[in-house]
Parts: structure tokens; sequence; C-alpha cells
């Protein structure tokens, strides 16, 4: 295995997936995504069709003393029309199989990205958005796109519109516990997307999100 990028305490490294790993990789889904439907969740083989179909994009963070495959996320090429942001999910990573990867697009989507509740909090999430970034470099591409679950607005739903949960994040009124980690590694705030995915937890809402990257006109 080829390492990406190491912690500073070198205790991880950031490789790229491999098809023994998929059983781990979906065990590390599940966790991180307990409230998501069945459908909509990756599974062994899903992991194995995406390192198949565009093998750049799947990045695993490894603990170097045991092998053990801790964190993971998953990213495919696409085109974007920024006036029709709004989309589906599953249809844009065409059935969680990463059949809609166009290998001529010029931005990189966000499918996934999890982390084992064993190893939070030791900044693995930002290892794999630096080896993200750094993809999108070297590919020259526009930058990283995603749709992010405001995982904290399931259970304020009842108190206030998604548009003012949002906004009260963005300025920092409030914590969400993706979106507000997304932010603070320069990703802004394109718009909302309803009915997004089904999951209890962001009241199935994604919020586009965009990094672009500084090295490419965009």
């Amino acid at each position: 295995m080829n390492v990406i990028l190491q912690s500073h305490d070198q205790r991880f490294a950031v490789v790229h997936s491999e098809p023994w790993m998929a059983e781990a990789l979906a065990e590390i889904q599940e966790t991180s995504f307990p409230d998501l439907a069945p459908q909509e969740k990756i599974r062994p083989e899903h992991y194995r069709s995406h390192i198949d179909i565009f093998p750049e994009g799947q990045h695993a963070v490894i603990e170097v003393s045991t092998g053990r495959v801790v964190a993971c996320s998953t990213d495919l090429r696409t085109r974007v029309d920024f006036a029709h942001f709004a989309h589906k999910y599953l249809e844009a990573v065409g059935g969680n199989y990463l059949t809609t990867h166009d290998p001529k697009g010029d931005w990189l989507y966000g499918a996934d990205i999890g982390v084992h509740p064993d190893y939070r909090g030791l900044g693995l999430s930002t290892l794999l958005y630096n080896a993200r970034h750094r993809l999108v470099r070297e590919l020259g591409l526009k930058g990283h796109v995603a749709g992010a679950m405001p995982k904290g607005y399931g259970a304020l739903k009842e108190q206030m519109p998604i548009e003012v949960y949002v906004h009260k994040v963005v300025r920092g009124e409030l914590t969400d516990p993706v979106l507000s980690v997304q932010l603070k590694r320069g990703y802004a705030v394109w718009g909302i997307i309803p009915d997004y995915l089904e999951d209890a937890s962001c009241a199935n809402y994604g919020v586009f999100i965009v990094w672009r990257n500084p090295e490419v006109d965009s």
C-alpha cells in the first residue's frame, strides 16, 4: 500500500482503499450513519465497485500499528450545474455503485466519509479531507462538492426551518456535528437540498457545500 498522508504522530496513514477492506469499510459506514435508510447504506459490494471504477478517489485510514481500517471516504468525478444543484444522493452515486463517475468531470463529489466511533476526535476526518483536496489539486479539478448532512437539525426541526438552522450554523450561533466541521475546512454553503436522502438525524435534508481549488479558475 502506498501511503498518501500520515498523521503528525505517524500513528495513522491514509492509503487508497483496497478490495480486502470492503467489510471493514461497510462497518464504518454502519456505525457512522445508524439512522440512514438501509437501502442508502454503502455495503461491501458497493465499496468493491468504487475501487474498480475510480480507485484514486477511494481513501482509507489505517492504524499503522495494527493495520486496522478505522476511517474512509468515497469520491467520484462529476460535472456541476450550480443553477440546478438539488439532487438525490442515490441518483448522484449510481445507487451506491458509483456508475455515475465521469472520468472527465471537473469536480470531485464527496459521496461518503466516516470515522469509526472508537477513533473519533483524533483528526482522522481532517486527514481524509486533506487527501481529497490533494487529489483535487493533482487532477487539476475545480474543487470538491458534497451534500453535507446537517445531523443536528433533526432534533431541532420543530423549532425552526432548515434555512434558519443552516444560517445559524454558518454564523457560528449553532454547532452542527457535520456542517460546522466542513465550514472550518474551507467549505461554503451553496444551497439546501430537500429529500436528499432518508435519515431522521438531518430530517432528510442535505446542504450543498463547495470547496474551490485555489490553483484553478472555477
